[in-house]
C-alpha cells in the first residue's frame, strides 16, 4: 500500500515539493555558511520523495548543543515558512476523503521541516 500512495503522492505534488527542497539545498550550498543547511534540504528533498512507509527517527546526538543551535539558526530563517507550507497543504488535501491519507503526510513532515538537524525519514518498521 506504501507504493501506491508514494506513487500517487509523486503525481500529485510530492515532486515537486521534493524537487523544490533539492534546488534549495544546491542554493544554500553556494556559501560555506549554508552548506550544512544546503545538506539537510537535500536529505529532506530525497525523503519527501517518498514518505508513505516512513517515520521520523532522531539520530543519538540530535539535540547537542551545535545541532541546537543550527535547528534555531534554520527555525528562523527557513523552517518556520516550510512548516507553515506543509499546514496550509495539508489544510487544503484533507478537504476531501481522498486527499486525507496525503494531508496526513504533509502533517509528518512538519516536524523535520522545523527542525531537521539530526532527524531523518526512516523506514517504518
Amino acid at each position: 500500500m506504501s507504493l501506491l500512495g508514494n506513487i500517487l503522492w509523486l503525481i500529485f505534488g510530492g515532486l515537486l515539493a521534493g524537487l523544490g527542497y533539492i534546488l534549495g539545498g544546491l542554493l544554500m550550498c553556494l556559501t560555506i555558511v549554508g552548506i550544512p543547511f544546503g545538506i539537510q534540504s537535500m536529505k529532506l528533498g530525497v525523503a519527501t520523495f517518498a514518505p508513505f512507509g516512513k517515520r521520523i527517527v532522531e539520530a543519538p546526538g540530535a539535540n547537542g548543543p551545535l545541532e541546537l543551535v543550527l535547528n534555531v539558526v534554520w527555525l528562523v530563517l527557513f523552517g518556520w515558512e516550510i512548516a507553515v507550507a506543509h499546514l496550509v497543504s495539508a489544510g487544503v488535501l484533507a478537504i476531501t476523503i481522498i486527499g486525507i491519507p496525503f494531508a496526513l503526510q504533509h502533517v509528518k513532515l512538519v516536524p523535520i521541516a522545523l527542525f531537521p538537524l539530526g532527524r531523518s525519514l526512516q523506514p517504518a518498521g
